[in-house]
């Protein structure tokens, strides 16, 4: 193996904090886990966030411009996540990363967080048809609160107040910016609100995969789940017979060359955007994640009128500097939080450093 060869494998090995203090006893274990997010510099948070709202934003006007008449969203998602499992299983080969051994529980974990994100999004696409957008987007915007509560009840972990309170203008910007047409069933709502929570639970396990006791790099969970969650899409796609449809289709001739390359495109992105969005939650944290959630839907608005000449009015556009507001607000709490983090941390002794790795992992 050369040195340039080396040193990369080195650069790219996971770094997790819980996984370098193992031996740690577990109250220090687990006060270094919660804080993760604080040990991580100012400076490549805000890079990998401005990644992960550049790709995200980018799919976004893509399908918008390219993919609008492609009405088949889970084979759209079956071909997002073999995207995803074909880039980084070549990653992979290229020496990015190693797959780490797991034992039976473990890889059921993984199993099970797969149907975690096929199901997300099944809840999403049945609870859309019965409700208005808005509205949609409107209970969608609470999920930074539904994240507090499952990190408080389930982790026993708490935020400063002053995190709380920067999130009432962010909810209430984004309800304001997104505000119009307003309807929903009891049933419509019902689900919506199970997918709303289904969407914190999938971020906080996303984050808890890999800074949990697992602790596995991020291009590995892709690789692991998204093998899954493909096959789980098309299945789903053969029940609500999506299948047929798109075979129907495409024997009567409505998919041309230009509709291939752009789907190759798309799920390029795609890619780049799985990667982005889980290396970003585990560095910034569930919580940052979903209130990035509710900032790209401003942006994404924002871009709208742009673009495409998306009329708003008066109140929307309060609402998306009130979101705005908000969110600058969270970013200054956490960099306070962070900075109080930094000066309180207790040194690690060389007796609680581990001599070595917990797990084993090979090519």
């Amino acid at each position: 193996m050369d040195d340039d060869s080396q040193a990369r494998r080195e650069l790219l090995k996971p770094t997790d904090v819980e996984a370098q203090t193992s031996t740690m006893p577990s109250d220090s274990r687990q006060r270094q886990n919660d804080d993760n997010e604080y040990t991580i510099p100012a400076r490549t948070k805000l890079i990998y966030l401005a990644v992960y709202f550049f790709f995200n934003l980018s799919l976004t006007i893509y399908n918008k411009f390219v993919l609008g008449q492609f009405r088949y969203p889970w084979l759209l998602t079956a071909l997002h996540s073999a995207s995803a499992a074909l880039g980084c299983y070549g990653l992979m080969l290229k020496g990015y990363f190693r797959l780490t051994k797991l034992t039976r529980s473990e890889n059921m974990t993984l199993v099970a967080f797969s149907f975690l994100f096929t199901i997300n999004i099944a809840m999403s696409n049945v609870s859309l048809a019965m409700v208005s957008v808005p509205f949609h987007q409107i209970m969608r915007s609470t999920c930074p609160v539904f994240t507090i509560i499952i990190y408080r009840v389930f982790y026993g972990r708490s935020y400063a107040t002053s995190t709380y309170l920067s999130l009432i203008p962010l909810i209430l910007g984004v309800g304001l910016a997104t505000y119009g047409d307003i309807y929903f069933t009891t049933v419509g709502f019902v689900f919506t609100l199970i997918g709303v929570l289904l969407a914190a639970i999938k971020t906080v396990a996303t984050n808890r995969l890999m800074t949990g006791s697992l602790a596995l790099p991020a291009l590995e969970v892709l690789l692991r789940m998204s093998p899954l969650a493909m096959l789980q899409s098309l299945l789903y796609a053969a029940l609500t017979g999506e299948a047929s449809k798109f075979a129907s289709a495409y024997q009567a001739g409505e998919f041309t060359r230009w509709t291939v390359i752009s789907l190759m495109g798309n799920g390029t992105l795609a890619f780049f955007l799985n990667v982005s969005s889980f290396q970003t939650n585990k560095l910034a944290g569930a919580l940052t994640i979903a209130v990035c959630g509710n900032v790209k839907q401003c942006l994404t608005i924002i871009l709208g009128i742009v673009l495409f000449h998306v009329q708003v009015g008066v109140w929307n556009g309060f609402g998306m500097l009130v979101a705005l507001g908000g969110a600058a607000w969270y970013s200054k709490v956490e960099l306070s939080s962070k900075m109080k983090k930094q000066q309180v941390a207790p040194q690690t002794s060389d007796s609680e450093k581990p001599l070595v790795p917990e797990r084993t992992a090979y090519y």
